[in-house]
Order: C-alpha cells, then sequence, then structure tokens
C-alpha cells in the first residue's frame, strides 16, 4: 500500500510517496523520480535517515509481533530486528522431535529472557513419530558437505514450517499481535521448497485471509544470504556464541555437516570472528554447481 505524505524542501513542499514493498524494502517516489531503499544495503546512518522518514510520513508502524525463534543463528537475529523495530509479543520454539531441538531452545530461550520477551516451546511429537526425516532422532545419519548439496534434501522435514507457521499465526491472533516473525533466507531456498518466497506469499495471504486480525507474515531476511544475515546481527549487537546450528546436535558443532559449514562459511564471508567452538575445522567444502 502506498501512503503519501508532505516534505519541505528548499523553502517548498513537495509531494512524497512511500511503498512497502516488502519488511525491508521501500519505494519513494519524488520529484517525478522513483527510488527503491533496500534497508540492509544501507549504513546505520541511512537506516537511521530512512527511519525517521518514515516516521515523518506516518509510514512506519510499530507493530505487536510475535516471532519464530528456534536459537539458531538466523532466527536470533529476526528476534534482535523485530525487538529493535516492533513490539515483540512473544517468541515461539517448536520441539519436534529434531536431533538438535534440546541444543536450540535453550539458546532461544537465553536470547528471549536477555531482551525481555516471553518464550514459549510448543511440543509437536507427532513430527517426529510419524514423519520422514534424517533431521529428526526417528532418521538416519546427519549428511556431512555443503549446505548446497544434493544429501541434505535428506534433512527436510516434510511442510515444518506450514505447520509451524499455521500455529503459530493462532497463537498471534490470541495475545493480540498483528505480525508473525520468521528468519527464512536465500540460503534456505535451494533445499527447503517451504522456505521460498512463493511458498512465504502463500502462507502470508492464508494468515491474513485466515484470521480476523489478519496477520501479517513478515520475512525481513528473505532476500538475504547466511553472511549478510551474520552481518546485520553483528549490527544488532548479537552474541553470536549463544547460538546454534549444527543439525547433529552434539556437546559443540560438528564443523561438517551442512548447517555446520554454512555457519563457518557465512562468518568468514562477512569478515566477523566466528567465537564458535567445532570438532572439525579443516577448509571448508566446495559449493555444488548451481
Amino acid at each position: 500500500m502506498a501512503r503519501t505524505c508532505f516534505s519541505e524542501g528548499a523553502g517548498l513542499l513537495e509531494l512524497v510517496e512511500v511503498e512497502r514493498v516488502d519488511p525491508t524494502r521501500w519505494r519513494i517516489f519524488a520529484h517525478g523520480k522513483r527510488v527503491e531503499v533496500n534497508a540492509f544495503h544501507l549504513g546505520s546512518f541511512g537506516r537511521n535517515i530512512l527511519v525517521c522518514f518514515l516516521e515523518f510520513c506516518g509510514h512506519l508502524a510499530v507493530m505487536k509481533v510475535v516471532v519464530l525463534c528456534s536459537g539458531g543463528m538466523d532466527s536470533v537475529a529476526a528476534l534482535h530486528w523485530a525487538r529493535r523495530d516492533h513490539d515483540v509479543r512473544a517468541g515461539l520454539s517448536f520441539d519436534y522431535g529434531a536431533k538438535h531441538n534440546h541444543r536450540e531452545i535453550p539458546f532461544a530461550a537465553a536470547q528471549a529472557d536477555e531482551l525481555g520477551v516471553p518464550h514459549h516451546v510448543i511440543v509437536l511429537d507427532f513430527i517426529g513419530q510419524l514423519f520422514a526425516s534424517d533431521l529428526l532422532k526417528s532418521g538416519g545419519d546427519i549428511p556431512d558437505g555443503h549446505y548446497a548439496d544434493e544429501t541434505m534434501r535428506r534433512t527436510v522435514v516434510p511442510f515444518r514450517n506450514g505447520i509451524m507457521l499455521s500455529i503459530a499465526a493462532g497463537f498471534a491472533e490470541s495475545v493480540g499481535a498483528a505480525g508473525l516473525v520468521i528468519a527464512a533466507h536465500g540460503g534456505d531456498h535451494a533445499i527447503y521448497p517451504d522456505c521460498r518466497e512463493p511458498f512465504m506469499q502463500a502462507m502470508g495471504d492464508a494468515m491474513k485471509l485466515g484470521t480476523y486480525a489478519g496477520i501479517e507474515l513478515l520475512r525481513p531476511f528473505i532476500a538475504l544470504n547466511k553472511s549478510q544475515i551474520a552481518a546485520e546481527g553483528a549490527r544488532l549487537g548479537m552474541d553470536f556464541s549463544r547460538t546454534w546450528s549444527c543439525y547433529k546436535g552434539g556437546d559443540i558443532h560438528c564443523g561438517r555437516c551442512g548447517t555446520c559449514v554454512e555457519r563457518r562459511e557465512a562468518f568468514q564471508l562477512a569478515g566477523l570472528i566466528d567465537p564458535t567452538t567445532y570438532g572439525h575445522t579443516g577448509p571448508l567444502p566446495a559449493k555444488p554447481p548451481c
């Protein structure tokens, strides 16, 4: 939806139109020209200017939101992002029988507590009992290799995000929230069909149509890769040592599975110090050709 406001420049009032494309991108029309702005491509000063401008236009409203937070670095970054820009009513984690649930959920709870956000764990035993996936305790071994390898398809839990978003949408409406935040990102697209933008758009439409509150699905990282999320998390002041990625769920990150490789690669590409202790720190495997 576009919104019109007036800005004062060079002593004259000029008509400015602002349109939100998605949670991080905005189109601004002024002087007969159109500019598209991605908040994540701006420096901190530029983002502050953009926020002030959008607030001036009355276009940046604080929304009551619920955040899906597994305890991984992406979802914790989304929690910090939401806490900065919105009124976070709760963080939700799901215990669905994954091999690493017992390692990641405590980090989600700790991060939420640090930010003063209520945290809830929803148990979905039926997934571990009835679904087929090597990510589950009932499944086979977690494969080693790059996150984009074909073998990572074995870790897909069928329709996992669809199930979780459906439950979270009902919870969000019940606690008076208007939005639901998920940290799906560009690196997930190759492997997980329920992380891709067409799916997210469809789920967002279903949530709006299926709730009186018209719950909105916010996906701030959908166009970003893992290294960009790491960079954004650093800007938000995240403590990455208090997040979990390894699908194997051992005492420390294995350093070999797809999620460990993706985590290691993200810190390297972002130029950040990786605080994680890994069982293996050898050369990273090459990304497979598209």
